[in-house]
């Protein structure tokens, strides 16, 4: 069996003003998948990954205890695309010497935690490739006086210095995750709002002391909000936690092995080629598999805790932790030196503001995905149609003459209505790592894959 992983070593000593082959906006694990790919294949290309955060981890915010991944391990950035990489959950297990310790929990699941340390350990192999702590501002085209567009101009700064950086490359990545969407305004209530995606980081700095008797508030009926309102209970257990969802029940994920299907690499190209009303009914009719729904083992444990409760209180308006449904927060205001929900009642449409104030409301209220549209604004009039349309390989739809058919800009993670709800997941990312450097590098890549 494969184990250690030599580091790949810096393809060229040129300075950062050189121009790449290929240019990642973004490291995380959808770059990092395409990293592997390029790996595996032995590829000859001069290429730079740009992250913004100083070092690579993954949803810092929620690698909360004892929280488990989503996805079997067999899904991870290699697998799928080639069991032999050196890549494998399962040779990092066994490079860690915990191969036959993780065997023996018959779990497909590892713990979030220790996923991140996989993912990091993939990551740590590529680091003279990586230039963090710098984040992208614009991607623009390079005239070409002689025709089609075959250069871009990536401008970032540095995020501790801002001073600018600027490079060129003949293909460009854009992968940079979603930016945390609360759906309020909260200007001048900052202190008193966290996003999920902060949340094991920003919490403990805004309610230093664990054991006072705090009022906390969650948003939200999916994993990341259930998940928090199940932490808060050990976290600050003498405070009153209370969690907000629209619907009339926290729901669970649908997780069947038919409905799982959908997340099967294969199945793009169907959903791709559907016409665009069926791919929105698609998405509908599969949301309960990903969007507003929780995992049925955590809705047990939840549902054991409030029994609890009843068990010593008939009265649920007097529990210390509390689950509110057909309640959607719809705007915050300020109480001295706390905060008040104002709160529609989804059933009938009334709103009302929250019984008693709140020291902290914590969102778990998803993802925007168009971070991509304003790095590319200015290559906006160069567009099929004016939108920021992609191919099947997720390349972005421009004009026939405007690019040369060498050079593009590929999206990822932003595409799910064009290539269904895996878009975002990681189980897609090992075959679509491959299919990226195919897309990119053509018959070089395809000839190394079949060696």
């Amino acid at each position: 069996m494969l184990v250690e992983v030599e580091k790949s070593t810096p393809r060229s000593q040129a300075p950062k003003q050189a121009q790449y082959d290929l240019v990642c906006i973004g490291f995380g694990p959808a770059s990092l998948a395409i990293a592997i790919a390029l790996h595996d294949r032995a590829i000859d290309a001069r290429v730079l990954y740009i992250e913004k955060q100083r070092s690579f981890i993954w949803h810092a915010g929620m690698l909360l205890p004892n929280a488990r991944m989503q996805i079997s391990f067999l899904k991870d950035l290699a697998t799928l695309r080639d069991p032999t990489s050196k890549f494998t959950f399962i040779n990092y297990l066994k490079s860690k010497n915990r191969l036959v310790a993780f065997t023996n929990l018959s779990t497909f699941l590892p713990l979030r935690e220790e996923y991140n340390d996989y993912m990091s350990w993939c990551a740590s192999h590529f680091e003279d490739d990586v230039q963090y702590g710098f984040e992208t501002t614009s991607v623009k085209a390079v005239d070409n006086e002689n025709g089609p567009v075959e250069t871009w101009q990536i401008t970032s700064k540095n995020t501790e210095t801002n001073q600018s950086n600027t490079i060129t490359a003949r293909n460009v990545v854009i992968a940079i995750g979603g930016k945390p969407k609360i759906p309020i305004a909260i200007t001048g209530l900052e202190s008193h709002i966290v996003h999920s995606s902060s949340y094991s980081v920003a919490v403990p700095q805004i309610l230093k002391a664990t054991s006072k008797p705090h009022s906390i508030a969650v948003v939200g009926g999916g994993q990341s909000s259930a998940e928090i309102f199940n932490d808060l209970q050990s976290r600050y257990p003498n405070s009153a936690v209370s969690l907000f969802t629209g619907a009339s029940a926290l729901k669970p994920s649908d997780d069947s092995p038919f409905v799982n299907e959908i997340f099967d690499p294969e199945r793009v190209d169907d959903f791709y080629h559907l016409p665009p009303s069926s791919r929105q009914q698609s998405t509908l009719s599969n949301k309960a598999t990903n969007y507003g729904v929780v995992r049925p083992e955590l809705l047990d444990r939840l549902y054991e805790s409030m029994y609890h409760q009843r068990l010593h209180e008939p009265d649920p308006r007097k529990w210390q932790f509390q689950i509110v449904p057909w309640r959607e927060v719809v705007g915050v205001e300020k109480d001295g030196e706390r905060i008040r929900l104002r709160l529609k009642n989804t059933s009938t449409g009334e709103t009302s503001i929250s019984d008693h104030p709140f020291d902290l409301a914590i969102f778990g209220t998803g993802y925007e995905r168009k971070g991509h549209e304003k790095l590319l604004e200015s290559t906006r009039g160069m567009l099929q149609g004016g939108k920021f349309s992609v191919e099947r390989d997720y390349r972005v739809k421009y004009r026939i003459d405007m690019v040369n058919e060498g050079s593009g800009v590929w999206l990822q993670g932003c595409c799910e209505d064009t290539h269904g709800l895996g878009d975002t997941l990681l189980s897609m990312l090992a075959v679509r790592g491959g299919e990226m450097v195919d897309s990119i590098f053509g018959s070089q890549a395809q000839q190394r894959a079949r060696l």
